[in-house]
């Protein structure tokens, strides 16, 4: 065998036994950021000599990130976590990659950047502490430069501690959940989170871009360098600053400040999220040596009692929805597909606004409202110092709050979606006068860093006290109410130069709110609990029959419930009845729908909770109640509604704002079809049916894409439904379904939106629920045709073909 052989030979096995790292080895080829979330070893459980660089890691599971381990676990009410969690296990677990370097990184520097990590993680690099980070929401980044060496295999460990429960009031996952990135930079280099963007003048004829840049000089000697900064318009369209000569000392740091003009402007809002890009560059001698892309908007923010929220001079009111960061059966783990059709299924809900309760979200979150259009309150945490849980924040709080809000600040401050930043939620200690002295120094820290943006946070009682938060409230630009706007107009008459906004309200009062918020311009928006169900909190919002486990979800552990079902939207992004409601109250695109309320069974009742609504299905397939009364409600902003049974009407009945667009029709069931026609001035406008499902025949199968990249992170979610002979689903169907994926592909999540349902999230079977379920297919690093199959006994298979492409 000729040497060039034995070569190639000798690489082959060192690649695919993991040695030789792919994304490090070509850090040269690929620029500044490096995804670096392949390739990795997992183990769950302590083991104190795993940060040894010689330690043997090779029995060790191999994982790509993002990962929860949480979610991969069985539901189990020992587990620690209990009904905050979900039921899903937590613990210790260890992570290590090894990888090498190229032979030109010798002289660059190399750190490491974490999105997020849940939680108390500490990172080794070849054995050395980098050190703790405690809050699993932030994103933090070390400096690997003085221990790497680039001749040999370097060794990256990471210990994830979320073994003392209860630390959330949510799922909170655990592991390396969101991105890690290599950042390799020449030692004179733009500093992480070091570009800040504003328009400080905004019109339609002109805006004025500021953009300050902190630039480091990591060598011992002073460093003579330019800088310039590029602008590029949504059409291409290019703004270059003059080159800006700098002088830095050695090892420091300075920031240097640019105002670019741009003429007509390409305003960024929900309706036309247009986004530019600028792009910095240090140069040195004739040199660039480093540069730094940032996207961000162009538009301007203004609130005022007088006129409310104004985006770019127009008043505009928030129809909101709150969201944990959970992505269902994906658990916590962050892939930018999951993020990005989360965000696209809020604004197809009609939602133009997001609070991210209550902590920061992922980058790949804000990136899809910046360029979906949706506006976004960024929540630090959940409290202060104070717990709600035995090992929340409040452990944290006095040592590591300046870090945490400078870190959301920093990372987010770009993102046009950000309007405004709220330091917490519910402060245990709002009455005490500690609370207001917080809330202050929170506040003007935000914005030595951001003053730009409102900030506010939220505040509730439950009882007559509410008077005593002016001073709170007054140290906020904007004051948060929870589930209390309908004090909004006593108040305003006592401080009437207070702007509200309502961060938290119960779904079923979406027609009261949004009267407030329409009739008072100092009501900037609601913001309802919530826009989607999620895991942990279990309980909240369910609707239950009289016999099962009474109460509210603070009450009692509610197992089997292990998630909420509060939202607009359940876990597989099926639109509940309430989300078409709500849209049409806020928005025109949807003027008609109808669904019916589920009946009593015989001898049971319905019993709702806080944060239910009444149990609504869009179905007319009720087996078992012919001839027995049935309510179907029709949601309308036509003035009247007409009802048709069989082609026969029954009634017709006015839908004005004095009915709260709404019409409830009784009548007997009769299997066939129902028909709601909105009426306009006597003529029918539009019309919506439901009709009577026959026998399960079929397993209809729908990607919500076909083609997906094959980069091991992209996603295709396939619907299931179970359909009789002409396609329409069985609302009652419980199926057993079974999948399988043959090509270049992987199951990574199954669902069926029923929070009672234990069978895990990862496995390759799901019970259909309300005739649904839901299939998350990722993509391998291979070109080809992912082929997945869904079988359920008695029924004829169904296939569906998925294509993944390299992008090119």
């Amino acid at each position: 065998m000729n040497s060039s052989i034995k070569i190639f030979h000798l690489a082959l096995i060192l690649l695919i036994t993991g040695y030789i790292d792919v994304n490090a080895q070509s850090v040269e080829n690929h620029g500044r950021k490096q995804l670096f979330d392949d390739h990795w070893k997992f183990f769950l459980g302590d083991e104190p000599q795993a940060n040894a660089i010689n330690f043997d890691d090779k029995s060790w599971r191999d994982v790509n990130l993002p990962h929860d381990w949480s979610i991969e676990g069985e539901f189990d009410p020992s587990h620690q976590t209990g009904t905050d969690g979900g039921y899903l296990p937590a613990g210790v677990g260890w992570y290590r990659k090894t990888f090498t370097l190229p032979d030109n990184s010798r002289d660059k520097h190399i750190s490491i950047y974490f999105e997020g990590v849940y939680m108390n993680s500490e990172v080794f690099i070849n054995g050395e502490s980098l050190g703790v980070y405690p809050y699993g929401y932030s994103s933090f980044s070390y400096d690997l430069t003085p221990y790497l060496d680039p001749s040999k295999k370097n060794v990256l460990s990471v210990r994830v501690d979320n073994s003392k429960q209860i630390n959330s009031r949510w799922y909170s996952g655990s592991g390396i959940y969101r991105h890690v990135w290599l950042i390799v930079t020449d030692n004179i280099h733009v500093a992480q989170w070091g570009v800040g963007i504003t328009t400080p003048r905004v019109t339609s004829q002109a805006a004025t871009v500021q953009i300050n840049t902190r630039v480091k000089n990591e060598t011992n000697s002073p460093q003579s360098i330019r800088l310039r900064t590029t602008l590029s318009s949504p059409d291409n369209r290019k703004t270059e600053s003059d080159f800006i000569s700098v002088e830095l000392a050695a090892n420091s740091e300075k920031e240097i400040k640019q105002a670019i003009n741009v003429s007509n402007p390409q305003l960024w809002s929900p309706d036309f999220p247009h986004l530019y890009q600028a792009s910095t560059q240090i140069v040195k001698g004739d040199k660039p040596i480093d540069e730094v892309t940032t996207t961000f908007g162009i538009r301007s923010l203004a609130f005022t009692a007088e006129n409310g929220f104004q985006l770019n001079g127009k008043t505009i009111k928030l129809n909101g929805g709150c969201v944990h960061h959970d992505n269902g059966c994906l658990g916590a783990a962050a892939y930018d597909r999951a993020e990005e059709r989360k965000v696209e299924l809020l604004k197809s809900a009609g939602f133009n606004a997001i609070r991210t309760a209550h902590n920061p979200p992922s980058e790949a979150f804000l990136d899809a409202c910046d360029r979906l259009g949706i506006m976004v309150i960024d929540e630090v945490f959940d409290g202060w110092r104070t717990q709600k849980t035995p090992y929340d924040y409040a452990m944290y709080f006095d040592d590591w709050w300046q870090r945490d809000t400078e870190a959301m600040v920093k990372r987010d401050r770009n993102h046009p979606s950000v309007i405004m930043w709220s330091i917490g939620n519910e402060i245990i200690e709002r009455k005490e006068p500690q609370a207001v002295e917080t809330a202050k120094k929170l506040s003007n820290y935000v914005k030595r860093i951001d003053s730009t943006r409102p900030v506010t946070s939220g505040m509730t009682t439950w009882d007559e006290d509410w008077e005593i938060f002016d001073p709170l409230m007054a140290v906020h630009d904007v004051a948060g109410y929870n589930y209390q706007l309908h004090r909004a107009p006593s108040d305003h008459e006592r401080v009437p130069s207070r702007i509200i906004v309502q961060t938290e309200s119960f779904p079923r009062d979406a027609f009261a709110n949004w009267k407030l918020v329409q009739d008072h311009n100092y009501i900037i928006g609601d913001f309802v609990w919530t826009a989607m169900d999620y895991l942990g909190e279990s309980g909240i919002g369910r609707w239950y029959y009289s016999g099962d486990i009474p109460g509210e979800h603070w009450e009692r552990d509610m197992f089997p419930w292990h998630g909420a079902y509060c939202g607009d939207i359940d876990l597989t992004g099926w639109r509940k009845p309430i989300s078409h409601y709500r849209s049409m109250l806020y928005n025109g695109s949807e003027k008609l729908y109808m669904a019916v309320r589920e009946p009593e069974p015989e001898s049971r009742e319905i019993k709702e909770t806080l944060w239910s609504v009444w149990p609504t299905w869009e179905s007319w397939t009720w087996p078992g109640h012919e001839g027995k009364d049935i309510q179907v409600e029709v949601y309308s902003r036509y003035p009247e509604v007409r009802l048709y049974l069989n082609n026969q009407l029954v009634e017709e009945k006015p839908t004005t704002v004095e009915e709260q667009f709404k019409a409830t029709f009784t009548i007997p069931y009769s299997p066939g079809e129902i028909r709601a026609v909105g009426m306009l001035e006597g003529k029918q406008m539009e019309s919506v049916v439901l009709t009577t499902a026959g026998d399960a025949s079929k397993i209809k199968l729908t990607p919500d894409r076909t083609t997906i990249q094959s980069n091991g992170q992209d996603l295709s979610y396939v619907s299931v439904e179970i359909t009789d002979v002409k396609g329409r689903l069985l609302p009652h169907a419980e199926n057993r379904l079974q999948f399988k994926v043959e090509g270049p592909g992987e199951i990574i999540g199954v669902d069926n939106a029923n929070i009672k349902d234990t069978d895990p999230y990862t496995g390759n079977t799901r019970k259909a629920w309300h005739g649904r379920a839901l299939v998350v297919v990722k993509s391998t690093h291979k070109d080809g045709s992912i082929r997945l199959t869904v079988n359920s006994p008695g029924l004829p298979e169904a296939i569906v073909t998925i294509n993944t492409l390299s992008d090119q």
